[in-house]
């Protein structure tokens, strides 16, 4: 896994005291640099485009949920409702760009440890604009991860949740 380090980028200042070092780290994410990061691929990667990205603390992605997507063929035939599971793995998704970026974390796999909390306020359709915004609350001994969801459509909070992450080998 590579960390992302190129145009479209902040400068950040990582410097003490007068030693002046600075690096530049991306802001934003497109679907291949995504890809760099994440294992995931269609149908399974169900995150668009980072919009904005802080380095060990959050991401906000978004999924644009279109009709034409398998789960829809059966979930459900004559009314499409997006799945509660997929929902959340989508905030995973998010979730699993800061943790794989992470100091000491490149080489393995992020998966889910446990989901709490977990809350469904919204049914979300095709040709809804999925935003879901994840925030690390913890890290502990460089391979769990804890994490607070959001996701919203049009503003209006559709799934929140905590997620926990393992790193495996």
């Amino acid at each position: 896994m590579s960390t992302i380090t190129e145009s479209n980028a902040q400068e950040v200042n990582t410097s003490s005291e007068d030693n002046v070092n600075t690096q530049t780290i991306k802001t934003t994410l497109t679907i291949e640099e995504i890809q760099e990061l994440l294992p995931h691929r269609y149908p399974f990667l169900l995150v668009d485009r980072i919009i904005d990205y802080v380095p060990g603390k959050k991401a906000v992605g978004i999924k644009n949920v279109t009709f034409n997507e398998p789960q829809f063929q059966g979930h459900f035939p004559g009314r499409s409702l997006m799945p509660g599971v997929l929902i959340i793995e989508a905030m995973a998704q998010v979730g699993g760009i800061v943790m794989t970026q992470m100091p000491d974390s490149k080489g393995g796999l992020f998966v889910f440890a446990g989901i709490d909390k977990v809350r469904f306020r919204r049914q979300i359709v095709p040709g809804d604009q999925l935003v879901m915004t994840v925030e690390l609350l913890w890290v502990k001994q460089r391979r769990f991860g804890k994490m607070q969801g959001r996701a919203e459509v049009d503003g209006q909070l559709a799934a929140e949740g905590e997620l926990m992450f393992s790193l495996i080998s």
